[in-house]
């Protein structure tokens, strides 16, 4: 008895100082995702694919993707589908600069960040999945109910708001949506436990099926 008790304040102190030293390590990674300076031609590429946009507007899809790292970066090893079209052009870009790609990664997330195409994953499920954890955590990080939204965060809301052509585009009032309404995806359904939806007459996979992933 008189030796349990000493292992049991060290299993206890173990535990205690591993959660210090994770939340201390996430803050380090968080911190310095805000403040990496991505290379100029992120910029330049966006501006080439989407002329329309404005050096303000540029900017804020470069928002979208430090805010896309960092949703990686609490999701850990769990695949993270990206939700903008417009940022995913930003970060398809980023990974042409291999070298330094792979120290941010390294440095950020603490792992390689593989750019997954939908259609290269290897369950019909996967992109649902990653497009799930990527509302809820989106949600999380901008105190939106994932289930009730009041608005878009700012990942599934860029596209439509920047009118980006290709864009994917999420309606929060699933009702009201249809697929000619240039609101296909149904934001609400991704926060529930039976899947995305495309609203009334649409596929029930589609608010999924969409982007790439990051695992």
């Amino acid at each position: 008895m008189d030796t349990i008790v000493p292992v049991i304040f060290a299993i206890f102190v173990a535990f205690i100082l591993f959660r210090m030293t994770r939340k201390s390590r996430a803050r380090k990674r968080a911190d310095l995702i805000d403040a990496y300076q991505f290379p100029v031609k992120l910029r330049e590429k966006i501006a080439e694919t989407y002329p329309h946009l404005s050096e303000r507007e540029i900017a804020k899809v470069i928002q979208g993707l430090r805010e896309y790292f960092h949703i990686c970066n609490t999701a850990g090893n769990k695949m993270v589908s990206m939700p903008s079209q417009v940022v995913d052009v930003a970060w398809h870009e980023f990974i042409l600069f291999t070298k330094k790609y792979d120290q941010f990664c390294n440095q950020a997330l603490g792992r390689f960040l593989h750019h997954t195409p939908a259609e290269a994953m290897s369950t019909p499920t996967m992109a649902q999945k990653g497009i799930k954890t990527a509302w809820r955590l989106s949600c999380a990080r901008e105190q939106v109910p994932p289930k009730n939204p009041t608005r878009l965060p700012l990942l599934f809301a860029l596209d439509a708001e920047l009118g980006i052509p290709d864009g994917f585009t999420y309606a929060l009032n699933c009702k009201r949506t249809d697929q000619s309404s240039g609101h296909p995806y149904c934001a609400s359904h991704i926060g529930c436990s039976s899947g995305s939806s495309a609203g009334e007459g649409g596929d029930s996979d589609s608010g999924c099926s969409g982007g790439c992933g990051g695992d």
